[in-house]
């Protein structure tokens, strides 16, 4: 796993930019009309944003953080971009996307709970 920590300055990039999407993602959904998947993407980033910052910031602590953030992270992109791109094209961002990032989502949080039995030995 320690050859996945040269993508940690890419998490801490993707949990700000999933921050900053999440709250323009809220504010787009308030200005009125059918803005369900706009909420709905905006839910998502909110909640996971700050998840990946944790994950950047305990990796220490447990092995599988890295992991958990590249996959969760992804996830989350992929599921939110897929209702993003419903809202404003009107079609999928390619077929299954928001089943297949919500499995990702649910794999890495499922990755987070691995870390119990995959703790570092610094800890």
């Amino acid at each position: 796993m320690e050859k996945l920590d040269n993508l940690r300055p890419l998490i801490l990039l993707i949990s700000g930019a999933m921050g900053a999407c999440g709250v323009a993602l809220a504010a787009a959904a308030s200005h009125g009309g059918d803005t369900a998947f706009l909420g709905s993407a905006s839910t998502m980033c909110l909640a996971h944003a700050p998840v990946l910052l944790a994950l950047y910031l305990g990796h220490r602590f447990f092995r599988t953080a890295t992991l958990a953030a590249v996959v969760l992270g992804l996830g989350t992109i992929v599921f939110a971009g897929d209702l993003v791109f419903r809202h404003f094209i009107g079609d999928r961002l390619f077929p299954f996307a928001a089943p297949t990032g919500g499995t990702m989502m649910m794999l890495g949080w499922l990755i987070v709970a691995a870390g119990a039995f995959f703790r570092n030995r610094q800890t």
